[in-house]
């Protein structure tokens, strides 16, 4: 918002205090200010000039000779080169010794021709040419008739003035007009403010405005109040001077004197204003509705524009007229012919207008102040104001009378602070009385609650403020941040620190990243073929289906990290980098509804991938490819990290898509029983070939049960002072047998003495029974406080062997 200092002394005096000064109070105040731009560029001995008679150059054709009063007492020959220059104009004059930006004027000769100053353009006043009318953009700034000879351009043209542009936060919204800023600038220095009084300036003169126009509102949700005026006779013409300066101070081009003073009154009162021209409002009625599907407005930049029906409208008897709160339409727009206008103020859904500005890509003035939520106590103040000056300017006949839909008043919000609270939640002293002369700096009414306790009634302008807190803001910042003292923090403190969760997730990371992994990231979308090729985790579950993929590759939420994985390994398969392994941590979703009704189960899953080989060939090195193994030692890694490994155990049920004879699922006996923790394996031959890879490894994991059943603090154990005695043995089992489950046997059987135990061969083929394998297997016995003698490890080793054979019926091997 750029705020003028010379409109701003119409309404608080500014007297001993510079625009600079101003604008450091104003940052310093919470609002920060861009900065600050005189509007003079440098400009001195311009005046006036009146043009007498206009002559072409004898010796240049594109030059004119002209005889100009400038109120010097005696007439000036210049010699001027604009095109639309021409006798009976009032001109800018630079005297001889005035001076421009980077020019100085001095008597001149130009082919021959005395030249005794020069008529200028609004670019070389330092104006931005660019708000003028086309015509005036390429020559000389032709005043108004009425412009006193003489008199000094700065003054006639508002340059004596120094612009703030105010750079305002979402929140500040109240300060998107001058009034706005006024009150903002009487709070900071404690002064006065005098504001305009519509109703005492307007006169109502003709009939009553109901019997011309009607207004109604579809829906107050989105419209909570509209009001037109009706103003007749109305003779649009060019604005006075003062209003096109201001207008153009604050970055608005003038129009016409009914235009412009709907654009004066929105940033005077930050409430926008559009008059409809009278006598195209067909049916006499202006209503508030959506617009219908397919309708077509022509705004007034020209563009023909669909709308859709979540878009409001200002509608008439038979069609759209105006997009509300963006922009008029071009049909009823006021032209030079208009004779009878309607004028609109309303408060219309910041949000509804949002959508539709953003929609069309069209913002505006009036946009921006109704997205962030006009006042609504300025609806019909800035309606009475706008048709007073019409009737001023415009020669207008204002009709008795506001007619208008929807309910203008507001609740009002009356808030409690605590005096205790505020000086707690501040660190300062102030008493009742301090703290009730700055909220009447604000304009904001006060009155004594209990004791202690002070209730504020905050004005409708200031929808910024909702709680209490809010009100010790501007307590704060109205006493000066720099006046509050500096105090210890108090209360109690909480060291930052990762969650169990956080922490547990961070290590796996690294553990895996350490041990050669590289973690990637794929995408959470993935196609509905991929969603079924890895049903193990869904647990007969469905997929969620997105309601506006991006395209039918992405229109699902993965069930499986897998799918993911593989498009990473074939993208770098591609590209001639087979040896990978990778791992991804990140969440699956699914449901158990055909249509979503509610939130979707989402679960946190490691997903690994292995292919290519362990080790490159060289002259003296084998290549090595990787193999079933080489994954399950990296999960054993991350369950003896967790201190896992003795609960986990491996089941050869092929999952599906997984090669029958190289896969397994996972499982983890839990403190409520045995879950299934994933999956791990070869892929399938077919679907590897499909997919166009060599052998490759996935394993995924479920990653809830084990952070629960993690034990991840540090722990020590004592170095062993005494000897063991290890025993190797070999048993024959049926080939169905799995060796985890051997495994799990001894370790229940062998107690306290039994320290460490492994499967060191697997033999089947040669001689051994069609239906059988025989797996060698070394336990390690020791005891902590003394050498263990044969009897104990005997008896111990006894019972483990008894155990597998009677839960087993296995055979030991001689």
């Amino acid at each position: 918002m750029k705020v003028s200092t010379s409109w701003l002394t119409d309404y608080i005096s500014l007297e001993g205090v510079t625009a600079l000064e101003l604008a450091d109070r104003i940052t310093t105040a919470g609002i920060e200010i861009d900065g600050v731009e005189p509007r003079n560029k440098g400009l001195s001995g311009i005046v006036v000039g009146y043009v007498k008679s206009k002559e072409k150059h004898p010796d240049a054709d594109k030059l004119n000779v002209c005889i100009v009063d400038a109120g010097q007492g005696e007439d000036l020959q210049i010699v001027c080169g604009a095109k639309n220059v021409a006798a009976g104009q009032k001109v800018p004059v630079a005297l001889v010794g005035a001076k421009l930006p980077g020019l100085d004027i001095k008597k001149a000769k130009l082919r021959g021709v005395l030249s005794q100053g020069m008529i200028c353009s609004a670019k070389e006043l330092g104006l931005n040419d660019k708000l003028l009318p086309k015509e005036l953009q390429e020559g000389i700034l032709v005043l108004p008739e009425n412009t006193e000879i003489g008199q000094d351009i700065l003054k006639v043209l508002g340059l004596n003035d120094e612009i703030l542009d105010f750079d305002l936060t979402p929140n500040r919204s109240d300060c998107l007009s001058m009034i706005g800023a006024a009150y903002e600038v009487s709070a900071i220095l404690g002064r006065d403010l005098k504001l305009p009084d519509p109703a005492a300036d307007l006169v109502e003169a003709g009939g009553l405005a109901s019997g011309s126009i009607s207004v109604k509102i579809e829906n107050e949700e989105y419209c909570k109040h509209y009001a037109v005026r009706y103003i007749s006779g109305v003779k649009p013409a060019p604005s006075p001077l003062w209003i096109q300066n201001r207008l153009m101070a604050a970055g608005v081009r003038p129009i016409n004197n009914i235009v412009d003073i709907t654009n004066y009154v929105m940033l005077e009162y930050g409430q926008p204003l559009h008059a409809f021209d009278g006598d195209k409002v067909e049916g006499g009625v202006l209503g508030v509705r959506f617009a219908r599907e397919g309708e077509l407005l022509t705004t007034l930049d020209g563009q023909e524009r669909k709308l859709e029906p979540q878009m409001l409208v200002i509608a008439d008897g038979a069609k759209a007229v105006a997009l509300a709160g963006v922009m008029g339409g071009l049909e009823t727009e006021v032209t030079a012919d208009t004779v009878n206008i309607v004028l609109e103020s309303a408060k219309f859904d910041g949000g509804t207008v949002r959508k539709t500005s953003r929609q069309l890509g069209l913002r505006s003035e009036a946009s921006l102040r109704f997205e962030k939520e006009v006042d609504p106590d300025a609806v019909i103040p800035a309606l009475n104001r706008a048709a007073a000056l019409i009737a001023r300017y415009a020669g207008g006949t204002v009709h008795e009378g506001i007619v208008q839909a929807g309910n203008g008043t507001v609740d009002e919000k009356v808030l409690t602070l605590s005096l205790e609270k505020l000086n707690r939640y501040l660190g300062t002293d102030l008493s009742l009385l301090e703290v009730k002369t700055l909220f009447s700096r604000l304009h904001f009414k006060c009155g004594d609650a209990d004791q202690g306790l002070v209730e504020v009634q905050v004005p409708a302008r200031r929808g910024d403020i909702s709680y209490d807190v809010d009100l010790i803001e501007e307590v704060a910042r109205l006493y000066g941040y720099d006046n509050i003292p500096t105090t210890l923090i108090e209360g109690v403190t909480t060291p930052g620190a990762l969650t169990r969760r956080q922490f547990q997730r961070r290590e796996l990371r690294r553990l895996l990243a350490d041990g050669g992994y590289q973690e990637v990231m794929g995408y959470s979308f993935i196609q509905p073929e991929q969603s079924k090729l890895f049903p193990a985790l869904a647990d007969g579950l469905l997929s969620v289906k997105l309601a506006m993929p991006m395209s039918e590759e992405r229109s699902v939420l993965r069930t499986s990290l897998i799918p993911q994985l593989l498009d990473i390994a074939r993208y770098n398969t591609n590209r001639r980098q087979s040896d990978l392994a990778l791992f991804e941590i990140g969440n699956v979703f699914f449901t158990d509804e055909e249509q979503l009704t509610r939130q979707p189960r989402e679960q946190a899953v490691l997903g690994l991938l292995l292919s290519g080989s362990r080790a490159a060939k060289q002259w003296n090195v084998e290549e090595q490819p990787v193999d079933f193994f080489d994954l399950k030692g990296a999960l054993e890694t991350v369950f003896n990290y967790l201190g896992l490994a003795d609960r986990v155990s491996y089941e050869g049920d092929a999952p599906e898509n997984y090669h029958p004879g190289r896969s397994a699922s996972i499982y983890l006996q839990g403190t409520e029983g045995r879950v299934k923790l994933g999956t791990l394996g070869q892929l399938h031959p077919e679907l590897q070939r499909g997919l166009d890879l060599e052998d490759t490894y996935v394993a995924e994991l479920l990653l809830q049960p084990l952070y629960s059943a993690a034990r991840t603090s540090l722990q020590y154990t004592e170095l062993q002072r005494f000897p063991g005695m290890e025993r190797d043995i070999a048993v024959v089992v049926d080939s169905a047998v799995p060796a985890g489950h051997l495994l799990a046997s001894i370790r229940e059987n062998g107690g306290t003495l039994l320290q460490n135990v492994q499967v060191f061969d697997v033999y089947t083929g040669g001689k051994m029974e069609s239906g059988k394998k025989s797996i060698a297997i070394s336990l390690l016995y020791r005891h902590t406080d003394h050498t263990l003698t044969d009897e104990e490890v005997v008896e111990v080793h006894d019972k483990v062997v008894s155990a597998l054979q009677q839960t087993f019926g296995a055979e030991l091997r001689k």
